[in-house]
C-alpha cells in the first residue's frame, strides 16, 4: 500500500511541488458549523412555511448528511437547486435583485446571505492552526500558495480570521460570477487559482475536504489531491479521487525539496534527538504541561483496572507541578483519574474532556454532555446484554463515555463485537463510535474532545502567563485532537507503540520510561529559570 492510500512510503507523493491550493471552508478557516447553520436555519424556515401552506410533511434539513451531500463545496446557488431536488421541489430561478424573502433560488440565496453575514459580524473567525503551519512551511520552502472558495464572502472570512495576505492568489464566488465560471466539480476555478500564479496543475496540489473539491481536483489534471477529513468521511474522499487523506494538515510535513510527507508514529524524530532545540524553546518560557494517563504515564495492560501509577512517575509529576502548570487529560472517569494519580496539584480532564476540575482549592471546573447521560445509560444497558455470551470483552461504564474493551477477545470475534456497537449506536441517537488502542468508544455526538478541554484550560492558564508554552504528551489515537490544537503553538510529543499510523505530533518517546524521563528534565529545567526560583523562594 503506498502513500496514496496514506500509509505506506512517500514513493507516489510528488517532490518539487510548485504551488498548493487550498479550499478555504473547513480547510483553512474554521467556518463549516457557521454555513451549516445558516443554511439549516434558511431550509428549515423555507420547509416548515411550505408545509403550514399545505406543502409535504415538514421533515428538517439535515445539517449533517444533506449539507455534505447537497450544498458543501458548491457555488451558494447550485447547493440550493441540489438540496430541492433532492427533496422534489421545484422553485423558479428569479434573478439577482430578488429580496431575501422571495420564493425562489435567488431569494433562498440572498436569504442565506444575510444569514451567513450576520454569524460573520458577531464572530470571529477561527484558522485552522496546522493548516497555517503547512502555508508557512510551503512558503519558507519557496512553494507558492493560493486560496479558493465558492464563497462571495471569501475576502471578508480571510480578513476576519487574518489570513488574508497568506496567499499568492485568490479566486472567490465573485470571481465565478464575473468570469462565468462553473463551480466544483467543474475545476475551472482550480484551473483559474493555477494560472494566476503561473503554474500548471501538474506542478500543483489541491488541498480539499468537501467531495465536490476532491472530485474537481481529480479531474483537473493535479499532481496531488489531499483530502482532509474532519467529519468521518474519508472513504468518500478517496473515492471521489483524493491520492492521500488525513486529518489534518498538522500531519503533513514540507520537506526542503518542496515536497509532502505524510507524519507516521515511526518516523518521528525522538524528543532527545532534538534536546537543544528543545531547551531553546523553553528558555524563559513559562510551562504548561499536558500528559495522558494510559499508554503514556501507565503501560498499557491486559486489564484496565489494574494500570496503577508507578511512585517515581507520581514522584516526578509531583515535582514538576512547583515550577509549571500540569493538567492529566485521560479518556478515564475523572473520579476514576483523581484516584489512581493521587496528586491535589494537579489539573484533571476526565473522559476525554467532557469533565474538568483544577486542583484542591481551584474554582475552574466544566462538565459537557450532561443531556446526553440518559442515552449512554440505555447504550450501556444494551452493550452488556447483547456481549454477554462473547468472551474477553469488557464494557466499561464511565460518566460521559462508554469503553468496549477488546484486548483479550479473540480475533475472530471483533467483528462481532463491532457489529453490536454499530448496531446499538443506530438506535440510541446523539452517539458517536470512537477507536482507541483495542477499545470502542462511544461518547455523546459533540465538537468536544481532548484538543477542545486542552485549549479551554490553556485559556484559563494564560490568564497569569500570556506567553505561556504548551506542552502534549500521549500515545492514542483520541490525543491526536490535543496535537492538532497544538499544532504550530505549542510542543507535540507522541509514545510510540508497535503500530505505526499517522500522527500530527512533533517528536516521539519510545515508552513511559522516557516520559519519566521527560518529566524530571522539565522539573529540573524549569526549576533552573530564575523567575521560576523567585516564585519558589516567596512560597
Amino acid at each position: 500500500m503506498n502513500e496514496r492510500d496514506a500509509q505506506g512510503p512517500n514513493a507516489d507523493i510528488p517532490a518539487r511541488l510548485e504551488a498548493v491550493l487550498f479550499d478555504m471552508d473547513g480547510v483553512v478557516t474554521d467556518t463549516a458549523q457557521a454555513h451549516a447553520a445558516a443554511w439549516k436555519r434558511l431550509f428549515d424556515e423555507f420547509l416548515r412555511a411550505r408545509a403550514d401552506a399545505g406543502g409535504d410533511e415538514f421533515r428538517p434539513f439535515d445539517p449533517e448528511r444533506e449539507y455534505r451531500e447537497f450544498v458543501d463545496g458548491k457555488p451558494r446557488h447550485a447547493g440550493i437547486r441540489s438540496f430541492l431536488r433532492s427533496r422534489g421541489i421545484d422553485l423558479p430561478e428569479g434573478t439577482p435583485e430578488d429580496r431575501p424573502d422571495a420564493q425562489t433560488v435567488f431569494g433562498l440565496g440572498r436569504c442565506k446571505q444575510d444569514y451567513f453575514r450576520a454569524w460573520l459580524k458577531d464572530n470571529r473567525v477561527r484558522p485552522y492552526p496546522g493548516t497555517l503551519r503547512v502555508i508557512h512551511d510551503l512558503r519558507k520552502a519557496g512553494v507558492k500558495t493560493a486560496i479558493f472558495s465558492s464563497s462571495r464572502n471569501a475576502e471578508d472570512v480571510l480578513r476576519n480570521a487574518g489570513v488574508l495576505d497568506l496567499f499568492d492568489a485568490k479566486v472567490d464566488g465573485k470571481d465565478l460570477a464575473a468570469l462565468s465560471l462553473r463551480g466544483k466539480p467543474d475545476p475551472a476555478m482550480l484551473h483559474e487559482a493555477a494560472s494566476r500564479l503561473g503554474v500548471k496543475p501538474e506542478h500543483a496540489a489541491i488541498v480539499e475536504d468537501a467531495i465536490a473539491g476532491v472530485e474537481a481536483g481529480a479531474h483537473g489534471g493535479f499532481a496531488l489531491v489531499i483530502g482532509v477529513d474532519r467529519s468521518g468521511f474519508g472513504d468518500a474522499l478517496k473515492q471521489s479521487g483524493a491520492h492521500i487523506v488525513v486529518g489534518d494538515l498538522s500531519e503533513l510535513l514540507v520537506s526542503k525539496d518542496r515536497g509532502i510527507t505524510i507524519k507516521t508514529t515511526d518516523r518521528l524524530q525522538s524528543i532527545w534527538d532534538c534536546e537543544e532545540k528543545l531547551r531553546g524553546r523553553l528558555s524563559g518560557r513559562p510551562l504548561a504541561v499536558f500528559l495522558d494517563y494510559d499508554g503514556t504515564l501507565t503501560p498499557i495492560v491486559e486489564d484496565h483496572a489494574k494500570a496503577f501509577l508507578a511512585d517515581d512517575m507520581r514522584a516526578a509529576i509531583a515535582e514538576l507541578v512547583k515550577s509549571c502548570k500540569v493538567a492529566i487529560v485521560s479518556g478515564r472517569d475523572l473520579q476514576m483519574v483523581q484516584k489512581l494519580v493521587k496528586l491535589d496539584t494537579v489539573f484533571v480532564a476526565g473522559s476525554h474532556g467532557f469533565e474538568v476540575v483544577g486542583p484542591d482549592g481551584s474554582s475552574e471546573r466544566l462538565q459537557r454532555g450532561a443531556e446526553f447521560l440518559p442515552e449512554l445509560d440505555e447504550a450501556e444497558r444494551r452493550l452488556r446484554e447483547e456481549l454477554s455470551e462473547v468472551a474477553g470483552h469488557s464494557v466499561e461504564r464511565k460518566r460521559f463515555s462508554i469503553a468496549v474493551h477488546y484486548r483479550q477477545a479473540s480475533d475472530e470475534d471483533i467483528p462481532r463485537i463491532e457489529a453490536v456497537v454499530d448496531e446499538v449506536l443506530s438506535e440510541c441517537g446523539g452517539l458517536r463510535k470512537g477507536h482507541g488502542k483495542k477499545v470502542f468508544r462511544i461518547q455523546p455526538n459533540l465538537d468536544w474532545h481532548k484538543g477542545r478541554a486542552v485549549l479551554w484550560l490553556l485559556e484559563r492558564f494564560k490568564r497569569d502567563d500570556p506567553d505561556l508554552l504548551p506542552i502534549y504528551v500521549g500515545d492514542d489515537i483520541t490525543d491526536e485532537d490535543a496535537f492538532r490544537a497544538l499544532a504550530g503553538v505549542g510542543i507535540t510529543i507522541v509514545v510510540r507503540d508497535h503500530e505505526q499510523r499517522r500522527t500530527a505530533a512533533d517528536y516521539a518517546l519510545a515508552d513511559t520510561g522516557e516520559v519519566w524521563r521527560l518529566i524530571d528534565w522539565l522539573a529540573a529545567t524549569t526549576a533552573e529559570t530564575p523567575d521560576r526560583r523567585e516564585r519558589a523562594d516567596e512560597d
